[in-house]
């Protein structure tokens, strides 16, 4: 937490997202916000539309991440620092290593949000699992005939 303290800009953006995710509660939608930033400018911010939109991956962080790479017109978000007012669930982790964010920031852990039913660690449980052990189940059916779609993909590059 040191390191957070020499740098106000950070709890800036920290103060951001969490008054962002307070609205959103307070507008009835759920408690997360979130602030993306690149070269110390925002580039977006979002909140967890979940709820209005009956959309499960509305997410704060992934809204975010969609907002800045239409706004930038790329899907690379290399040297960009995402704040979120919660601790990001592994399908936002995932998006953010996917598109290159390089730094997260969180305020609220999973312990914090367990007694209300806002802990994602259950979820991270299941993905440290083998995908053979996990309750969801992941198997490869690949019809007969079927091959190539990356070589065609990649050939049309």
């Amino acid at each position: 937490m040191n390191d957070l303290r020499l740098a106000p800009r950070h709890l800036e953006f920290m103060r951001e997202a969490i008054a962002l995710a307070r609205a959103n509660a307070a507008a009835g939608g759920r408690p997360f916000g979130a602030v993306l930033v690149r070269d110390g400018q925002v580039v977006a911010r979002a909140v967890n539309r979940i709820l209005e939109t009956h959309d499960p991956t509305a997410h704060a962080e992934l809204l975010a991440i969609r907002v800045a790479a239409q706004a930038l017109g790329t899907t690379r978000l290399d040297g960009c620092t995402i704040y979120a007012s919660g601790h990001p669930c592994p399908m936002c982790l995932a998006a953010m290593h996917l598109c290159g964010v390089a730094a997260a920031y969180y305020a609220y852990s999973n312990e914090d949000g367990e007694p209300f039913g806002l802990s994602t660690a259950a979820v991270y449980a299941q993905m440290a699992l083998p995908p053979e052990r996990q309750r969801l189940p992941l198997t490869r059916l690949l019809p007969d005939g079927e091959a190539g779609l990356y070589a065609e993909w990649a050939s049309r590059g």
